[in-house]
């Protein structure tokens, strides 16, 4: 909106008797208020007074994420073998599928899922993931042997972090 075209709203306001009006725009939004009633019974001269006329930020929120009140098992997909130093170049790595906690057993008197050196088969649970008090069980997609157990038990992951290393059969 331009100064001119505000001070033809603040024009027309004063001389309407309006109290308030209110005008936004997808970037631009003002409020101007008038205490009409007030400055005619004392005879004062009407002068509308800008409260608000400062061009707001256009945010884009992303929408909401339904979640769903039981989702399946998604099992953790291999990434491209580890970079960066040769001893790890030959290993997959298995990243987790989701932000949460991560449990090497289903209880804390259980043995763990797989502890290193263990041979592992496509299908076969690796983990739980806990996230939004439901527990999700990750399943390997890979056969191989695991190398190194990348997470610590009951300890916060984020989505695509590193879980385990494994030497593919």
């Amino acid at each position: 909106m331009k100064l001119t075209e505000i001070e033809e709203l603040i024009r027309l306001i004063a001389k309407s008797g309006v109290n308030e009006v209110s005008i936004e725009q997808k970037d631009f939004k003002i409020t101007i208020k008038s205490d009409y009633a007030a400055q005619k019974k004392n005879n004062i001269p009407s002068q509308p007074q800008i409260i608000q006329a400062a061009p707001t930020p256009v945010v884009a929120t992303p929408a909401p994420a339904v979640v769903a009140a039981n989702p399946a098992p998604q099992p953790a997909a291999p990434a491209a073998p580890v970079s960066g130093t040769d001893e790890n170049a030959n290993y997959i790595t298995i990243k987790s599928p989701m932000i949460g906690t991560f449990y090497r057993s289903s209880s804390p008197d259980k043995p763990s899922f797989v502890n290193v050196g263990d041979s592992i088969e496509e299908g076969a649970v690796i983990c739980i993931i806990e996230a939004m008090k439901l527990f999700n069980e990750i399943e390997s997609e890979v056969k191989g042997k695991i190398v190194k157990v990348l997470v610590e038990n009951a300890s916060p992951v984020e989505y695509d972090q590193p879980l385990f290393l494994v030497e593919p059969a």
